[in-house]
């Protein structure tokens, strides 16, 4: 076995990341690169005697209590996947909507707000959206490069809205308290929607070729009465969860719990329940969450491998030493998950990147939970930008054949400029997080 250590640091650093670059260009899960990454260096560098610190600290993720509400999240978010909810839900917002030009395509984004408060999936929120919302706005007329960015930018608020699956593992990574980051993110969130709806009513002002007419007969009392029954379901449960978080009655594992009975008992009251749906939905949950299982052990090992090499305080006095001001440093590390999102996994990044970074973040003086926010909102960016956005490539296994890939990227280039004023804003006042 070939000595590592003898390299130091510096060029330990180096060979470690180009070995993860040319792994990852093969086309190995980046879950396997890095456990096989860290492996390598533990054996190379410390010797057989430092494979149990890399189990142990792996055990030290998956055992986390809070860690139980991501099964419960997905769950939710596959069982919402197989019933009617989401449709009824779509066409009760019609009486959001209202008569102003570009109404489905507001209605589109009030549905994605209400599905990211129920589970916090952006896959599911993205495919059911497609389903629902882009082929209603292709056959009234709607600009077609405009019907899509609606639906890939609102199906991805997930990451924002809470419960957010991005704020949880960030919270684990981070080891700072998951429901302040839900309370921090729910008005970014929100501002981020309204952005959308603004940019939506803009454009459809200035062009009023880009979205038809508005119906303008009034829907008659019983009918709104019929629609609203669709709207109930989703919101009690919205309520149940965020409501028991925020108001301190339940953690977050278990108002996880809370929110799988109250979708579960909304699909029994719907008549939608069988054991095929509920079989299908575990195995999607379990699908999932072993994904998101085997990268946390990689990226855990691979982290705790580099912290032991000293890599991690080689790489945080590079990044300090770019310059004395505290936000420039930050919007550095931005620029960072900013690149590392066009081609990595979020929760890839979140778990090798946040164990270097947050300790930056507290010697700054800034708030751990103000910076889990910021990240959240960049990961906003990293579903939507080329070349691997994931939001692209989900609408895609749902759109008409003859919107291709290139189609939807550039219909998520406005987009993508609203979330990065986002995140400006959110740096420039971090009053918008309540911190």
């Amino acid at each position: 076995m070939i000595d590592l250590s003898l390299l130091g640091v510096e060029y330990g650093t180096l060979v470690m990341f180009i070995m993860l670059l040319v792994m990852l260009l093969t086309g190995m899960p980046l879950a396997f690169v890095t456990l096989l990454v860290a492996l390598v260096f533990a054996l190379g560098w410390f010797g057989p005697m430092a494979v149990p610190l890399i189990t142990s600290r792996v055990y030290s993720f998956v055992s986390s209590f809070v860690f139980v509400s991501v099964p419960m999240f997905v769950l939710m978010a596959a069982l919402l996947d197989r019933s009617g909810i989401a449709r009824d839900l779509f066409d009760a917002m019609k009486l959001v909507g209202g008569r102003v030009r570009g109404a489905v395509a507001i209605q589109t984004i009030f549905v994605a707000v209400v599905l990211a408060a129920m589970s916090g999936i952006i896959g599911g929120e993205i495919i059911l959206l497609g389903l629902l919302a882009l082929p209603q706005m292709l056959r009234q007329g709607y600009d077609r490069n405009l019907a899509i960015g609606v639906v890939c930018a609102g199906g991805s608020l997930g990451t924002m809205v809470p419960p957010s699956i991005v704020l949880i593992i960030y919270g684990l990574t981070a080891n700072v308290s998951i429901g302040d980051l839900f309370t921090s993110a729910f008005i970014p969130g929100l501002m981020l929607a309204s952005f959308y709806v603004a940019y939506v009513l803009i454009r459809c002002y200035l062009n009023p070729n880009l979205a038809p007419a508005p119906e303008v007969e009034p829907l008659p009392f019983k009918e709104k009465l019929q629609l609203l029954k669709g709207i109930v379901l989703p919101i009690m449960v919205v309520i149940f969860v965020l409501g028991s978080i925020y108001g301190g009655i339940a953690s977050v594992t278990e108002a996880s719990a809370v929110g799988v009975a109250g979708v579960l008992l909304s699909v029994i009251i719907r008549g939608e329940f069988t054991f095929d749906m509920f079989k299908g939905a575990a195995i999607q949950t379990l699908s999932t969450c072993g994904m998101i299982v085997w990268i946390g052990i990689g990226a855990s090992a691979l982290v705790g491998v580099f912290n032991l090499m000293g890599g991690i305080n080689f790489v945080s006095s590079l990044i300090t030493g770019i310059s004395d001001s505290g936000i420039v440093i930050i919007l550095f590390m931005m620029l960072i998950l900013f690149v590392l999102g066009m081609f990595l996994d979020w929760v890839g990044i979140a778990l090798l990147t946040m164990p270097i970074f947050v300790p930056i973040v507290i010697s700054l003086g800034y708030d751990p939970v103000w910076f889990g926010v910021l990240f959240a909102m960049n990961m906003q960016v990293s579903f939507l930008s080329p070349p691997f956005g994931p939001a692209a490539f989900y609408l895609k296994s749902v759109a008409p054949p003859d919107i291709s890939l290139g189609v939807i990227f550039r219909s998520l280039l406005p987009f993508i400029c609203i979330q990065i004023v986002a995140v400006g804003l959110l740096i420039a006042f971090p009053g918008l997080t309540g911190r």
